[in-house]
This record gives C-alpha cells, structure tokens and sequence, in this order.
C-alpha cells in the first residue's frame, strides 16, 4: 500500500537552520527553534526553511551551526511537567528515607520525639520542608520501624528453634511489665533479639506469665515446641513446682531446658554479707534518705555541696529491686563524704557519729559493690554464653582471694575509696 503523502526526511545536515525535530505520534514534524511553530510536510523543503529564516529572523541568518545547537540544547534543558514531577518525587522519597534514618536514632538514643527541634544548631526550616520530622512523623516512623522488626524476627522463630528469657519487673507506677529476649542460629551467627514487653494486667503468678507469652505466640503463629531452652530467675512464680512458669512449659515442652540465670544466681550470693557490713549499710542508707528525702535538706544539701566546691550537688537513691544501684550510691556518698558528716552535724548528731563511726565499713562496700557491678556487666551482652559467664565468675573468684591477702598486709590498691580513710 502507498501512503496518502510522501513525507520529507527531516535530515541532520540542516541542523544550521533554526528548527528542531518534534516526535508527534507517528510523524516527525519541524519546528521552529525561536518561535516553536510546526511545519506542514510541503514547508520542510530545504528552500521554504532557508525562506522562513530568512524573512521571519534575519538577524539570524547569519549564524553558524552552534548557535543553532545551542538554542537546541537550551530546549531540550527546559523543565518539562515530567521532569517536575519526576524531581519532585525523587526529593520526597529521598526525604522520607531520611525521616526514618533519624527517626531510627532518636529511638537509639533513648530520646523524645522532640528532640530534633534541640539537637540542629541552625534553623531547621530549609532541611526540614522537605524531610518530615514533626513529633508526630518521628513517632510514626519509629512505630513502623518497630512493627516491621517484629515481623521480620515473627518470621525468623517461626521456623527455627530458639532459646527464650524473660524476666518481670514492676515499673515506678506500680504497673508489671513482662519482659522477652529469644536467641536463635541465623546462618552461622548466633544472634539475640528483644521479642516482647507486656504489661500484666493482674499479677506475676505463673499462670499469668504463661498465658501471656503463649498468647503472643498464638496471634503471630510461632509454635511453642520451637522453644527449646528457658533462662528465668528464681522466683517461685518462674521455678514454682505445681503452677511455676518453667512448670506449665514443660507441661507443653517436655523436652525444654530451664535453667537459672547465672547473672541472677550472682546477685543473690553478693546480697549475704556479715551482719557487722548490714548494719553499716542500714547506716549509710538511713543517713542518704535523711538528706534526700526531705526538700528542704536537699536544697540545703546542695547549697553547701556548692559552697564546698564538691564536683557533685546531689546524693542517689537506690533500689531494692536493683539492688547494684548500692554501688554507685555508696560511691557518690564516698565522694561527698566531708560534705555529708558537715550536713548531719546539724541536722542529727546521732546519725553523724553512727555515720563517722562506721566509714571505713562504708567505703569498703563501695569498692566491693563497684567490683561487683564491672562483673555484672561482663556477664551481659550479646553473645554472652555459659562458658563465658564461667569463666568471668572463676576469674573473679580468683581475684577476691588476692583481695582478701592485700587487705591482709593493709596494701588497698584494689581499693581506692578504702585508701582515702585508712586505718
């Protein structure tokens, strides 16, 4: 079949003239490169082009081949909608990807969803408008970051075997909360990974602990057979024979191991020490909760911290529950000591002679719990198994033996606070 029309080739070697190529469906059509008019088929005849140019730009006319080239390039670098568009997309997911980036260390560091507002030292309007960082973005993406992780490590238990801790604790609202590591063989990495922390909404029986990890398992499809091994502490609710947590799994887990937790073992020894320590404790805690726990003693407290020139203003506390919180709370009364003894001068003379009386007790559990404390740690962490926490309980073992002889020959090297008293 002939075409209706014959169309005339547009050729490279007029590229000297003022028009251009224009893609139109199934034609090729000219244009005008200054004024962006279309040809018809019968216009494109090298004499009608050389004819518009010449009556229609003849200051034009006169031009070489690159300035013709350069109105092109000028053309094709014009922003069209689609390259709009197109940038326009890019900015924004380039922008999102950075709104989860520091979303992701907002949740690190621990801090609130605010904290972008402080933490840029110029204005943040520029960097902002195009990266999404309000408070409630921040929260949002770090609430998908933490569904997707759950996802991702549902997915991995469900078809390994792993091993699973948990551990309760009541918050300073008086709320329980249940908490979940499991470790587990991905390739040939040994990994942990935090699973979960609930609220219990009555009490920490093991009846209640159970119902609520197999109830997790349940709604994302983890079978509990998969459960191979279970570290808990020795609480009757956890260890109890008849209705204890490691009871009812077995019950489902037959083959499951429960052991002890060796960090939790190694602070039930360290909590028994001689009555004559205790009572020097009692002293120490007495004297601390005399300052602390009254307003006005701190403040005034503070004021003679700051009058004394001591590096710090304020006491600690310590928790039962954290019972190696005694640690830093001797250490920080050690280091406020002189302050301390000048307070209770006149707040309560007896306290102060019980305190005075007792300081060399005092500053010997302050390096003891601080030793205490570096073991705590080594035995945490990833990776951290049994024969490690053997070898760092044997290792230390070994030092309070060398502890025990320098103390012997009056030589507190391994005791810096007890050096500073004396005997």
């Amino acid at each position: 079949l002939k075409p209706s029309r014959l169309l005339h080739d547009y050729v490279i070697t007029f590229n000297h003239n003022p028009f251009t190529l224009q893609s139109n469906m199934a034609e090729n059509k000219k244009k005008c490169r200054q004024y962006n008019q279309v040809f018809s088929n019968e216009a494109m005849k090298p004499l009608r082009l050389q004819e518009h140019l010449s009556k229609k730009h003849p200051d034009k006319a006169s031009k070489d081949s690159a300035y013709f080239q350069s109105l092109r390039d000028q053309r094709s670098r014009r922003p069209t909608i689609n390259t709009m568009f197109t940038r326009s997309v890019n900015q924004t997911e380039s922008g999102l990807v950075a709104s989860y980036n520091i979303a992701l260390l907002i949740a690190k560091a621990g801090l609130p969803f605010t904290a972008i507002s402080t933490v840029m030292q110029r204005d943040p309007a520029p960097v902002t408008k195009a990266i999404p960082l309000s408070n409630d973005s921040v929260a949002l993406r770090i609430r998908e970051m933490s569904m997707d992780t759950e996802q991702q490590l549902c997915a991995t238990l469900r078809g390994c075997r792993f091993s699973i801790q948990l551990d309760e604790t009541t918050t300073a609202d008086n709320n329980v909360l249940l908490m979940a590591y499991v470790r587990y063989v991905s390739g040939r990495d040994l990994l942990e990974d935090f699973l979960f922390g609930e609220y219990l909404a009555t009490d920490t029986r093991g009846e209640t602990i159970f119902a609520a990890l197999t109830e997790f398992l349940r709604e994302r499809d983890i079978p509990v057979t998969n459960i191979i091994a279970c570290a808990t502490d020795g609480a009757p609710a956890m260890v109890g024979r008849y209705r204890g947590f490691a009871t009812l799994l077995k019950q489902q887990v037959p083959q499951v191991l429960t052991v002890h937790c060796v960090l939790h073992r190694h602070n039930l020894v360290a909590k028994k020490m001689s009555p004559s320590l205790h009572q020097s404790l009692d002293v120490a805690v007495k004297a601390i909760n005399k300052i602390k726990a009254d307003a006005l003693n701190d403040q005034l407290f503070r004021q003679l911290c700051g009058d004394n020139d001591e590096a710090f203003k304020r006491l600690l506390l310590h928790t039962e529950v954290r019972w190696l919180s005694k640690g830093n709370c001797l250490t920080r009364l050690c280091e406020l000591f002189p302050s301390v003894i000048e307070f209770l001068d006149q707040a309560d003379a007896t306290l102060k002679a019980k305190l005075w009386s007792c300081r060399h007790d005092i500053f010997y559990l302050s390096d003891f719990f601080g030793k205490m404390n570096e073991v705590t740690l080594k035995l945490q962490g990833d990776g951290m198994m049994l024969v490690h926490s053997k070898a760092t309980i044997c290792s230390f073992l070994a030092k309070l033996e060398l502890y025990q002889q320098n103390l012997g020959r009056r030589q507190f090297i391994n005791f810096p606070q007890l050096a500073k008293v004396g005997f």
